[in-house]
């Protein structure tokens, strides 16, 4: 059976430092996902997460590897329809010109793609924005109004793969529940799998099946399920505060 995603030795050049040799920010990354799946991407800052799930969303270009889509690769598709199957959003939301609504139907215009007003009105409920004017400017909305549009004009889309990077980082409590629960529902109804960046272990542990962690430019798989059966202050030790982000055993 063809995988429904593959990433398969990819490898990325640190940014220019100004210091020769500065090497690879991470290498031979490979993974696999064949179901779909919810998986957890943890590391310590600046092991370059955002920088792979980009290069998932082809926003940014391996320098080394591949990437297929349901057995076709990356350089077979037009990056326009890899995006609408392989969706990124942002941790830091950005708002286009214009209405709630008209970002909302951005996505469907740029896409070319029938917008579902009956379903952007379901995911503005279950987000808790349905007492939200869709004629108000985007770009007077809160910050986490704009983080749960942005999440909403990607879901539009309906996306096998939603690449989500520590989106609901500048939530409140009752947000970040009502954002889980949706994409917790959204993965069993419309069989969508969740990569997603956070910081917080209890969150990884709540959502995720796996846990990939990222750490000395390289990348380890773990089922969740064991993985967090270790003490909380532990795995913050060996994988989120670790300057180097080291995956000491």
């Amino acid at each position: 059976m063809t995988a429904i995603f593959e990433i398969q030795q990819i490898s990325k050049r640190r940014r220019n430092t100004g210091k020769p040799g500065a090497g690879y920010l991470f290498s031979d990354v490979a993974a696999e996902i064949s179901v779909p799946d919810r998986i957890a991407l943890i590391g310590a800052s600046g092991q370059g997460k955002s920088t792979l799930l980009r290069i998932l969303a082809l926003l940014e270009a391996p320098d080394e590897g591949n990437l297929r889509f349901k057995g076709v690769t990356f350089k077979q598709m037009n990056p326009r329809h890899w995006r609408m199957a392989v969706s990124y959003v942002a941790q830091q939301a950005v708002m286009l010109p214009g209405s709630v609504e008209d970002n909302l139907r951005a996505a469907s215009r740029l896409h070319e793609l029938p917008y579902d007003p009956a379903l952007a009105a379901q995911l503005l409920e279950q987000l808790g924005l349905d007492d939200l004017d869709l004629g108000k400017a985007a770009a007077d909305c809160s910050g986490g109004e704009k983080q749960r549009i942005a999440l909403i004009r990607t879901l539009l889309l309906r996306p096998s793969i939603l690449l989500l990077d520590e989106i609901t980082a500048s939530l409140d409590i009752a947000s970040t529940q009502k954002v889980e629960a949706l994409l917790l529902k959204w993965h069993r109804e419309e069989g969508a799998s969740l990569i997603w960046i956070t910081h917080d272990l209890q969150q990884a542990s709540r959502f995720s099946s796996r846990t990939w962690v990222m750490g000395r430019g390289r990348l380890e798989e773990h089922s969740s399920e064991a993985f967090y059966k270790e003490p909380e202050a532990l795995l913050v030790d060996k994988y989120i505060q670790s300057k180097e982000g080291s995956m000491r055993r």
